[in-house]
């Protein structure tokens, strides 16, 4: 399990915003984003871009440094 996925799945608080990579709770969302529909493009714990890849069933994200996070694992939640 990577890092980036056991962070998401114990619910811990993130570092970074994963739709804007910004830090602190004022951010401008898209309708889409605020509904939590969109793939996160950047890492919680480090900022850093991640590489998306949108299916039919979902999304993959992967960042480089914490690994990769599937949408499959938190439609289980």
């Amino acid at each position: 399990m990577s890092e980036l996925l056991s962070a998401v799945l114990a619910g811990e608080q993130p570092l970074f915003h994963p739709n804007t990579g910004l830090r602190g709770d004022e951010q401008h969302l898209s309708p889409s984003a605020r509904a939590g529909l969109e793939a996160p493009r950047y890492c919680q714990i480090c900022g850093r871009r991640m590489k998306v890849q949108v299916r039919p069933d979902g999304w993959l994200a992967q960042c480089s440094r914490h690994g990769e996070l599937d949408s499959v694992y938190l439609e289980r939640r």
